[in-house]
């Protein structure tokens, strides 16, 4: 059997989720030779500017789909919450891993939770979702830009002396860094970003033999629930640096749904939700999106995106 190569970032967490996968291909195919990709995206490399500013879709998986439509890698190891709603001709997600906690987290040295927080706390987070819903509950605090892998932003906490910072329950966990959290984020309080904790497995569409060798590895709930998620994404024309949020939950057959999308500063939220049924999840997701832009969100979003084209 040839050798199978996996595209992936250099991040350590990128570098866990890419191991992951590796090792349960390898279990599940025995003599299976799977060897990682290592590679730096542009998202990688701009560390100084905001995303929303550098032209937010697609800056962390350019560079693995160019791998795949070039036939240097066989599979690229997204974490879904990065992957556009539109992907390249001939690439698709082949499959998407069960989810690890949704939800983010706030680190911090005192507080516990985000009404423990001093007044005119200085929060760090680079993601304008989080921005808007914190904004929303707590007006008087101070949001600090702040980039880079889960360890250097845990770092940095210090250095700029922050009181806190949000970041996805998954990653820390997945790392090994659940004891930095100082509290999950309810999605009531915090709704996390679409896909937030699920992979996104991308190939070529012609790759019949590795779809085979992925297909296990496929979750259907996870799917069902992100596939809601990301027809919302789709319909509101956003990426995943738009303060757009949404969250599935399947249960018992029946899709619960749940979406947002703010101003930056949290001056004006507007909040959906839905159900349907697990067959229905696309529609769902795109008439929920139509119910959130006759309320108000496309007069937010038009002004949004016309703020982004002129930076």
């Amino acid at each position: 059997m040839k050798l199978f190569k996996i595209a992936t970032r250099g991040s350590p967490l990128a570098l866990w989720q890419a191991e992951a996968v590796k090792k349960q291909l390898e279990e599940h195919h025995p003599g299976l030779q799977v060897q990682l990709v290592r590679l730096t995206t542009k998202g990688d490399r701009i560390l100084d500017t905001g995303l929303a500013n550098v032209g937010g879709k697609g800056l962390f998986v350019k560079e693995l789909e160019d791998a795949l439509l070039k036939g240097e890698a066989d599979l690229a190891v997204h974490s879904l919450k990065d992957v556009p709603v539109d992907l390249p001709p001939g690439l698709m997600l082949g499959a998407i891993t069960e989810r690890e906690d949704p939800r983010d987290a706030l680190v911090s040295t005192y507080a516990a939770t985000l009404e423990d927080l001093r007044l005119g706390a200085r929060v760090g987070t680079s993601s304008l979702r989080r921005q808007a819903q914190l904004l929303e509950k707590r007006p008087d605090l101070e949001v600090m830009p702040i980039r880079g892998n889960v360890d250097s932003r845990l770092s940095r906490m210090r250095v700029l002396y922050l009181d806190a910072i949000i970041l996805a329950a998954a990653g820390l966990k997945r790392l090994g860094l659940e004891d930095r959290i100082s509290r999950i984020l309810p999605t009531e309080e915090m709704l996390p970003a679409i896909g937030q904790g699920a992979l996104g497995l991308e190939i070529r569409q012609i790759d019949a033999e590795t779809m085979r060798l992925i297909s296990f590895l496929n979750h259907p709930s996870t799917e069902i629930e992100v596939k809601a998620e990301r027809a919302f994404l789709r319909r509101l024309e956003g990426g995943c640096q738009v303060p757009i949020a949404a969250k599935g939950t399947l249960a018992n057959g029946s899709l619960n749904l749940s979406g947002f999308v703010s101003e930056l500063d949290g001056s004006r939220v507007i909040r959906k939700s839905g159900s349907a049924s697990s067959e229905d999840a696309e529609n769902l997701g795109a008439n929920l999106a139509e119910a959130v832009l006759d309320d108000g969100g496309r007069e937010i979003l038009t002004r949004f995106y016309s703020m982004i084209e002129s930076l």
